[in-house]
């Protein structure tokens, strides 16, 4: 009786110690399956979350190799306003966004690729340009990562912001009077002739290089025929000044769809090509621009094997430009320079010739903070007569004196 009662007595507390532990058990496994479950569901969330975000890009997603790893590959912007006005697609390569802050980056990488290749260059050399700017600009940038002096001479017109960027990247600038091509103190010759005075030094020579052209034959061409779903556009038309930009892309894009795709000229005042295309005569419209680097008043090696491609042009005034400067940054938040504006007047322009639904493309050559002094200052615009061609309810970004 004894025994009964003692093992009774142990019994009963084991069984409910084992009941309290089998429920705490329990309880921590259904812990478990809750917190398993909302893992789970917030990892199929989060693609989903992110999706709503990510953008497509050829070639974005990966590292690339430097600086001139990240030249290219810029991405396409639908205009809206225009587009909404025209009834048409009017889209803009941004190529502001490059690195080097210009489509010139293209240039300048492949200009010196093509100095590297064809053995003109070693390393710690020199490489020296005559440039209005952005070339300029592009190079500093690559010479930087490659390791090479670059010098620019270039015309004492350029823009202040163009002149303090080359000299903070370490170029040697040297601003020289701005005349004539066939004057022997052009700046391109006068470059030309210090690159020869030095050993080891080459002169990249953008205007009559076609390495500047192949640039875009390379890059710029694809991609655009790319980002167009394959080739889904009916005309590109920008500016030129070397050539390469406008020969590159039309030489592609006309080759690429057969000739179903136009290549189109944008010409500001005082050049001479919006007349050699249209009437076949080499004869300057206008006296000059506030635009930068763009108009030629000759035929340069990088346009010539493609001018014949060229279906027309589209004379710029400036007073077009510098409307289009302040509509694109109160209308799309696009702050660009002068010769991106004239591109999208023209684009625009353009879209209206080739009727409703079409689709034009042209390219945002670089951002207005290097013109910015001028552009948006009330004195400068003032003295070039443009105040009155930039509508009242935008003369409120006119913040400079």
């Amino acid at each position: 009786m004894g025994a009964a009662v003692s093992q009774s007595h142990f019994t009963l507390p084991l069984l409910g110690l084992c009941w309290s532990v089998g429920h705490w058990l329990f309880c921590i496994i259904q812990a478990t399956r809750q917190i398993t479950m909302v893992a789970l569901l917030r990892a199929a969330i989060r693609p989903l979350a992110r999706r709503g975000y990510a953008t497509a890009v050829t070639g974005y997603g990966k590292e690339v190799d430097g600086f001139v790893g990240a030249v290219g590959n810029t991405p396409l912007i639908r205009l809206n306003r225009l587009s909404q006005e025209t009834g048409c697609n009017v889209l803009a390569k941004a190529e502001f966004m490059s690195p080097g802050g210009s489509i010139k980056d293209r240039a300048a990488l492949y200009l010196v690729k093509d100095a590297e290749e064809k053995g003109l260059i070693r390393p710690g050399g020199t490489v020296v340009e005559g440039t209005a700017g952005n070339t300029g600009i592009g190079l500093a940038h690559v010479c930087r990562s490659k390791g090479y002096q670059c010098v620019i001479y270039m015309p004492d017109t350029q823009s202040q912001e163009k002149i303090d960027l080359l000299r903070m990247l370490g170029a040697d600038v040297r601003p020289v009077p701005a005349v004539a091509f066939d004057n022997p103190q052009n700046y391109n010759h006068q470059a030309a002739r210090y690159a020869k005075s030095l050993d080891n030094a080459v002169w990249t020579n953008q205007f009559d290089n076609t390495a500047n052209r192949n640039a875009h034959i390379l890059t710029t061409g694809p991609e655009i025929w790319e980002q167009t779903g394959g080739g889904k556009l009916d005309a590109f038309i920008c500016s030129t000044g070397t050539g390469g930009t406008l020969a590159g892309v039309t030489r592609y894009l006309t080759e690429k769809s057969d000739g179903r795709v136009e290549g189109w000229l944008a010409d500001p005042p005082g050049s001479v090509l919006y007349n050699l295309v249209e009437n076949g005569k080499a004869e300057r419209v206008g006296n000059g621009s506030i635009t930068e680097g763009i108009g030629q008043g000759r035929v340069t090696s990088n346009l010539q094997p493609d001018l014949e491609l060229l279906t027309g042009a589209l004379h710029v005034p400036d007073s077009a430009s510098i409307n289009m400067v302040y509509r694109l940054l109160d209308e799309e938040g696009l702050y660009v320079g002068a010769s991106s504006a004239l591109n999208v007047w023209a684009a625009a322009e353009l879209a209206k010739r080739k009727g409703k639904g079409s689709t034009i493309v042209t390219v945002l050559c670089d951002g207005a903070y290097r013109y910015q002094a001028r552009l948006f200052s009330r004195v400068w615009l003032e003295s070039k007569g443009l105040i009155s061609h930039i509508p009242e309810n935008l003369q409120k970004y006119i913040v400079l004196p």
